[in-house]
């Protein structure tokens, strides 16, 4: 039984591979999911009341360096600098899987910083390069493949947080009280800096036009929505924000004829250039000389806040960007990225995870003001990276403290209160929230549950909740995001999936039979008398207990598949006798047949699916060839059904899979004849449709 469970767990599950193509180095992510509509038949009431559950494992992740904004200049590299995270994905997604699974690239602030021209270059180049090596579904470049905003990054990041602590799935249990229940989302980047959250009822009604609309679904086929503020800082990740202090230190300090510039920002005695490499014994090159005095860095880190700017429209955080007020009462955030790194990395142990700022900032304060030399010694058993961290440790430390304390305003717990905090308000947390511990204004964190906080599941989510068939399709909105708006505004973006109906009651011919053949292909990899007893005493159950007709299509294609299977790639076909006997005791036929015969291969081959002109290859791509496409695949005398389809109760995105394209080396020689061959539609109904975004999927 044990074999049949996974053979329904991989019938049931969808895969997604994104890449974050951040400013220092490229990371592949996968996630993987069960059918939302095979999930919601078989989950309780509780779990019909929370998005679909993504899974992901360690060994699934894989990052590369440097960032593909370096290929600004030579564009036509960035394929082989790929090749090594699509072949992990290859690998770890099975290969029936990868017409289904969707593939993206979504590149941040190191990609913005480029020109258009070359930013247009890179993302074709990597599109061109993913359709010609891959078989991922990759229907529009423009979707799949772009330099995404920094609002939208933040606002993935905020799903992503709320997804994993459980904010969205158990409201009452994540209480904050004032009706709030959601986290408040900070990412800080080598380039740019990132806040998302939720503002209190006033506020939202204040600053309703500088909100995002965000709607899911949940399994019960309910929509939830949330308005979301999000906004980004360009220039503001910890590389950016180091290198204008560094021009700023230089002009200010560095006297003529001289070449050396103390820096209070690095410990006493480390002699670096300015780009932050050692000094390599040339006297002549500027150097910067560490004085360890890290109150005075602090003093010269804050004008980079920008606080002076002026601000058009009140109230404003860094640089003179608006940002409705924050009531860290019941906005409680959690930080990643450079937030948790800066915190954690060589100041505090991993498992310390409740950030105080008095406790930190002494941290902070004992190591930075130790000579050079001493640290070296301390990092000599360590990983060579830390080397690096370790010069570093300083200016960043300031510059987090700057932008949490001073910029964004959060409250330092143990010194300062936030202006509203009250008994009952401790009350009102829920539960969940209590035994998580998130009830400081600010938590840097990195894993929830075993689980990397990353912006790249905030796609995904929205990809798995747009699966959720709705419980009423006439009145259902989509899934995604948009202005604050009712109804669907122009510039709303679409989850990029689609649902259609599964056979998940009364007729169960068409999964059954996809299921057995299944069972025909595994059985090739086992061995063992053992399982071949079980796999024939399932497969007669299977056979008995349909009906007389079913039981003739079954045979007929059980047969097909066993000569297939037993026939060596390349030998010639030979009409196989293996069940003929037993047909004709079945059925009454004669023991003799014949077989059609076709071009060599499967003949589910040539059950075509619907090509959309709207979903050929982009513009981005700059290459002819046809997209691939995954979606509604019937035979050729059903084609007509997908008139109906295209009528659906909302618009969709460019990324729903519309049509798979079948690839055959001589598809275009097929006569017409031949087009309507393939596998029959289940009995009572002619347009069978056959979804790989709906339809149970498979896994070696």
């Amino acid at each position: 039984m044990e074999i049949l469970a996974d053979f329904w767990d991989h019938r049931t599950d969808r895969w997604g591979v994104i890449l974050d193509a951040g400013s220092s180095g490229t990371r592949l992510h996968i996630y993987r999911w069960k059918d939302p509509a095979r999930a919601a038949k078989h989950a309780d009431l509780e779990e019909l009341h929370r998005l679909p559950k993504l899974k992901t494992e360690k060994k699934w992740t894989k990052k590369i360096r440097p960032g593909i904004s370096t290929f600004g200049e030579h564009p036509e590299d960035v394929g082989e600098y790929l090749r090594d995270l699509l072949e992990h994905a290859v690998n770890v997604i099975p290969e029936e899987m990868h017409p289904d699974t969707p593939i993206f690239l979504m590149a941040t602030a190191g990609m913005r910083l480029l020109p258009p021209r070359q930013q247009r270059a890179v993302l074709s180049e990597v599109c061109d390069y993913f359709r010609h090596n891959t078989e991922f579904s990759l229907p529009d470049c423009d979707r799949h493949i772009q330099v995404i905003p920094g609002d939208t990054e933040g606002l993935y990041g905020w799903i992503s947080a709320n997804y994993l602590l459980g904010g969205f799935d158990d409201p009452k249990g994540h209480a904050h009280g004032k009706d709030h229940h959601t986290y408040g989302f900070l990412d800080m980047g080598g380039a740019s800096a990132q806040i998302a959250f939720a503002p209190n009822a006033t506020e939202s009604a204040k600053h309703g036009d500088d909100l995002k609309l965000l709607r899911l679904r949940t399994l019960n086929g309910e929509s939830t929505e949330y308005k979301v503020f999000t906004t980004t800082w360009l220039g503001f990740g910890v590389n950016q924000a180091r290198q204008r202090y560094v021009k700023d230190l230089v002009d200010s300090f560095l006297l003529e004829g001289e070449h050396e510039v103390p820096d209070p920002c690095m410990p006493k005695g480390l002699r670096t250039t300015e780009s932050g490499g050692f000094i390599d014994g040339t006297a002549d090159k500027l150097t910067l000389v560490g004085t360890g005095l890290f109150d005075q860095c602090m003093r010269m880190t804050k004008p980079l806040l920008g606080k002076d700017k002026p601000c058009k429209n009140e109230p404003c955080l860094l640089d003179g960007q608006h940002v409705p007020a924050i009531d860290f009462d019941v906005n409680h955030f959690v930080g990643v990225s450079e937030y948790w790194h800066t915190t954690h990395g060589v100041f505090a142990d991993k498992n310390e995870k409740v950030y105080d700022f008095a406790t930190y900032q002494k941290k902070v304060l004992d190591f930075c003001s130790q000579e050079w030399g001493d640290i070296e010694d301390g990092l000599e058993t360590r990983k060579k990276d830390h080397s690096r961290d370790a010069q570093e440790a300083c200016f960043k430390a300031s510059w987090l403290i700057n932008v949490l304390h001073d910029g964004i305003g959060v409250p330092r717990v143990g010194i300062e209160h936030t202006s509203g905090t009250t008994g009952n308000v401790t009350k009102e947390i829920g539960e969940a929230a209590k035994e998580k511990g998130f009830l400081d204004p600010f938590q840097a964190v990195d894993k929830v549950d075993d689980i990397e906080v990353s912006w790249t599941i905030g796609p995904m989510v929205l990809y798995a909740a747009g699966q959720v068939p709705p419980r009423d399709t006439a009145k259902e909105l989509p899934v995604g995001f948009g202005a604050n708006i009712k109804g669907i505004p122009s510039d709303w973006q679409h989850a990029g999936s689609n649902w259609t109906a599964l056979p998940l009651n009364g007729d169960d011919d068409g999964w059954t039979d996809d299921l057995t053949e299944d069972l025909v292909d595994h059985v090739k990899t086992k061995s063992g008398s053992s399982f071949l007893l079980f796999f024939l005493v399932l497969l007669l159950l299977f056979f008995f207990f349909r009906k007389r007709d079913r039981r003739m299509r079954l045979y007929t294609r059980v047969n097909a598949m066993l000569r297939r299977h037993h026939r060596r790639p390349g030998s010639p076909r030979k009409t196989s006798r293996g069940l003929s006997a037993l047909a004709g005791k079945l059925f009454g036929r004669p023991s003799h047949s014949y077989e059609r015969v076709i071009e060599e291969g499967d003949a589910a081959q040539f059950e075509l699916g619907d090509v959309d002109s709207d979903e050929a290859e982009s513009d981005s791509s700059g290459s002819v060839r046809q997209g691939r496409t995954s979606g509604l695949a019937t035979p050729k005398n059903n084609v007509h059904a997908f008139d109906d389809l295209r009528k659906q109760p909302y618009p969709t995105s460019a990324i729903d899979r519309s049509g798979m394209a079948v690839r055959t080396e001589s598809r275009e020689r097929l006569v017409p004849q031949m087009l309507t061959a393939g596998r029959r539609s289940r009995t009572g109904s002619p347009t069978r449709l056959k979804s790989p975004l709906m339809s149970p999927l498979n896994e070696d």
